[in-house]
């Protein structure tokens, strides 16, 4: 069977004909071709496929694409803004929080939900915020100083907004 979704992603509304047993990270892929999140595990256990849903990180190999309705769904390809880089995304790049890059959206957008949450966390906050994303690649020391150097990239951002108004 097959149901009529209503979905914004990334800011933009879709409607769309889904069988019921499609997966949200297959939905995504296929069918609006947003290939940021990656198919790691097929089991919810790598991270690599997160997606915010209403804003709360889930992981969108293990959720029905027919489920989420209704929903506002945040992908990596949303998180820049006019050409430029977010600032996890930045902070990512620069301090080399990506090595191989396979897991990178999956962290960008937990990373991202916990900023929204929490402005300044600290080293613990960040690790059980990221505790469902698997890295092979690193010791998770770059990411941590990404999220934090991220953090403070959006505080000023915030603080030189309020300055200016």
């Amino acid at each position: 069977m097959s149901r009529i979704i209503s979905v914004t992603i990334n800011g933009r509304s879709y409607q769309d004909l889904v069988p019921d047993n499609m997966l949200l990270i297959d939905y995504l892929r296929e069918r609006r071709h947003l290939t940021g999140a990656k198919q790691g595990c097929d089991g919810g256990e790598c991270g690599a496929c997160t997606v915010l849903v209403n804003g709360a990180p889930r992981l969108s190999c293990i959720t029905l694409a027919s489920s989420c309705d209704g929903v506002n769904i945040e992908t990596i390809e949303g998180q820049a803004r006019g050409g430029h880089l977010s600032p996890l995304q930045r902070a990512f790049h620069e301090l080399l929080g990506a090595q191989c890059g396979y897991c990178t959206p999956g962290m960008i957008m937990a990373a991202e939900a916990l900023l929204r949450r929490n402005p300044d966390p600290d080293d613990d906050q960040i690790r059980q915020a990221l505790a469902g994303n698997i890295c092979r690649c690193t010791g998770y020391g770059a990411i941590i100083r990404a999220v934090h150097a991220a953090a403070l990239m959006m505080r000023e951002d915030l603080a030189g907004a309020e300055v200016g108004r």
